[in-house]
């Protein structure tokens, strides 16, 4: 009988495989913003053309490549923030799987230019579908410029399934924002077909929510700031008052990474109950710092869905830190905010004013 399995080869292999993180033009701005902010970047350009269909170009300041890595960077499985099985269970970069840079250049034409800060050159590399074209000396700034052009090239059935300029422009703007709000020490521009959408200096949390979203905002924050022996948790939530029928200012970070938790979201309306309208949804801001030992974050390829070991300390943590943050600043005097019952981890002190990170 002829042996009928082989192995793949490697360009193929590849190309599945950015089928897991390269969904749309939005998948390739996460994960090169990601790798900006890794990078100890402290200003990040972010310019797009045509909701990214035509070019996604990251730049950013930070720390730059050598050469070699570089080259290396495109690899598959090829990453400097993990050495062992064991370091994924304390993870503190956003980025550690070392796909994103393979599987975008499996599907997109690729360019790079990076110099690290001793360097007199820099190095270009240019990359179209996996097989590198060019490399070689170059002039340019510290740190590296990532430019993504014509996603799913070789791929056109993928390309089709992409949705209007519209929506695919608002899902690139959702992913700017994650990592806008909670990196409120770097500064960040947004460009869109050479309009400059967002300048964002840097500032501290309050201010940069009030840069994002508009000064009208700024009376409607209402501070929330407690730490325990568990959790560390600052931020803020929007007054009653500021309800809405849909669910727009609604933010969760966890080790300042977006998450999505249906759980600790009910957690948050619980603590508003009887204070805004049914159907009506409060907003927040909320930013949570834990032992990245207490999570796992490696259970979808997103990154947006965590494991928490204490869920349920944590979720009576966040009723009564927004009950008691709400009866502080008055904005409903009606409501018990003494201590939840719940409530029965070891509360070590409150810390005002903090600001995540």
């Amino acid at each position: 009988m002829d042996n009928i399995i082989n192995l793949l080869p490697n360009h193929v292999a590849n190309q599945i495989a950015a089928g897991e993180v390269v969904q749309r033009p939005a998948s390739v701005v996460k994960e090169l913003l990601e790798n900006a902010i890794d990078a100890a970047a402290n200003h990040i350009q972010l310019i797009i053309k045509d909701s990214g269909k035509t070019l996604i170009q990251i730049i950013d300041n930070g720390k730059g490549m050598s050469e070699a890595d570089a080259q290396m960077c495109f690899e598959r499985h090829a990453t400097s923030k993990i050495s062992s099985a064991d370091d994924i269970f304390s993870i503190v970069t956003k980025g550690f799987r070392g796909e994103a840079l393979a599987s975008i250049a499996a599907i997109a034409h690729v360019e790079l230019k990076t110099r690290m800060p001793n360097a007199d050159l820099g190095i270009f590399l240019k990359i179209e579908g996996s097989e590198l074209k060019k490399i070689e000396p170059t002039t340019c700034p510290q740190g590296s410029s990532f430019s993504v052009k014509n996603i799913f090239y070789n791929t056109p059935a993928r390309r089709n399934f992409l949705k209007s300029d519209a929506i695919e422009f608002k899902h690139i703007i959702d992913e700017f924002t994650r990592v806008a709000l909670v990196h409120n020490e770097i500064a960040f521009t947004l460009v869109h077909n050479d309009k400059t959408l967002y300048q964002l200096p840097k500032a501290n949390l309050r201010k940069r929510l009030v840069d994002y979203f508009g000064e009208k905002l700024n009376d409607k924050l209402v501070p929330i700031s407690e730490e325990t022996d568990l959790v560390k948790l600052g931020g803020f939530v929007l007054k009653p008052t500021a309800a809405k029928k849909q669910r727009g200012d609604q933010f969760l970070f966890v080790n300042r990474r977006f998450i999505k938790s249906n759980y600790l979201q009910h957690a948050i309306s619980k603590a508003f109950e009887g204070l805004i309208q049914h159907g009506y949804h409060a907003g927040y801001f909320v930013y949570l710092e834990l032992d990245p030992k207490s999570i796992d974050i490696n259970i979808h390829p997103t990154k947006t869905e965590i494991k928490f070991r204490d869920e349920k300390a944590i979720y009576a943590f966040l009723i009564s830190t927004v009950k008691r943050a709400i009866g502080i600043f008055n904005v409903d005097a009606s409501i018990d905010f003494d201590q939840d019952a719940l409530l029965d981890i070891n509360q070590t002190k409150t810390t005002e004013g903090y600001t995540p990170g």
